[in-house]
């Protein structure tokens, strides 16, 4: 290989990892905390072509299934994680995935706990962006993932009929510290 096709790979390179970072690698996370502030779980965020992949663990909660949705303000003072306010609804929308007024920017699927307390989960959602906009869990106050006490009903405004708010976290741009 000549030094000028190496030139060309190397830049080749460059040019792809830099169009692969432009093109959505927006990263962020959130560690959700109980009433009593113990972290029951962490929330991985990253911008795909498709939307806002969502990865969540959790553990210490009730089996079933749980309500878990964007807030709409980046704060979570317990023990009712009333500060976090509403849904994330910039398009003042309806609440509920089955809402044909609907649905919500921050309404998700639930979430389902094992009988251990523990459960995975993984979502890709267009109602949410890290990236700016108006759909960016960025704006001036921040955002929040909150989860429920119940299922959601998808239906029922403003919240779905889902319960009491158990776990909160602050969804913080970049990745967790190790």
């Amino acid at each position: 290989m000549t030094s000028t096709n190496i030139l060309l790979a190397v830049g080749l390179v460059f040019v792809l990892a830099s169009n692969a970072s432009a093109q959505g690698q927006s990263r962020a996370y959130a560690e959700l905390k109980d009433k009593d502030g113990k972290s029951v779980g962490t929330a991985n965020l990253r911008e795909e072509a498709g939307g806002v992949v969502i990865q969540l663990q959790v553990k210490g909660l009730s089996p079933g299934l749980h309500a878990i949705h964007v807030h709409a303000v980046g704060k979570c003072e317990g023990p009712a994680f009333n500060s976090a306010g509403g849904h994330f609804n910039p398009g003042q929308k309806k609440h509920g995935l089955k809402n044909p007024d609907g649905p919500h920017a921050g309404d998700l699927p639930d979430v389902y706990v094992a009988k251990s307390g523990s459960g995975r989960y993984e979502v890709l959602t267009d109602g949410i962006t890290l990236k700016p906009g108006t759909i960016s869990v960025f704006d001036a106050d921040g955002s929040a993932l909150v989860i429920h006490a119940s299922a959601d009903d998808n239906m029922s405004d403003p919240a779905g009929n889902s319960g009491d708010r158990l776990a909160c976290g602050v969804i913080t741009a970049g990745q967790p510290k190790k």
